[in-house]
């Protein structure tokens, strides 16, 4: 157990944020998308769901410069509850969160570097984020 760590960072995810470079993405996915079969390295988090998985990896790791955050679009465009949550979650708005549409999306996902799934089962709550770069403390 660590202090100050969101509870929800299991020691084998925080080894695979910390691994990832600039620009790498991490997909948290809702238990409907296929992350095993497109992830080479897939984590699964039942009984989760995405916001909350997102808002604990955004403890550890900022937003690439726009657009930090992807969202599948939904089939009829709009902006559902799970979206907003999403959004909330990363710290982005709808001016600054990419919507990609579904098929485009599964090609988006398949390079991440990392595969979060989790036990969400809201239609189209699967969140694309990519690595900032992280800052280090004034010496």
């Amino acid at each position: 157990m660590l202090e100050g760590i969101h509870p929800l960072l299991t020691g084998e995810l925080l080894l695979h944020l910390d691994r990832m470079g600039h620009s790498d993405s991490v997909v948290i996915a809702d238990a409907h998308f296929p992350a095993w079969g497109l992830g080479e390295r897939t984590i699964d988090l039942p009984g989760t769901t995405t916001p909350e998985v997102l808002a604990a990896i955004r403890t550890v790791i900022p937003l690439d410069d726009a657009p930090g955050l992807d969202l599948m679009e939904s089939a009829d465009g709009e902006i559902l509850d799970v979206q907003h949550e999403l959004m909330d979650a990363a710290g982005t708005t709808v001016e600054t969160t990419r919507f990609v549409e579904r098929f485009a999306y599964y090609e988006a996902a398949r390079p991440a570097y990392l595969m979060v799934r989790t036990g969400e089962t809201r239609k189209y709550g699967n969140a694309l984020l990519r690595k900032g770069v992280v800052g280090h403390p004034s010496a």
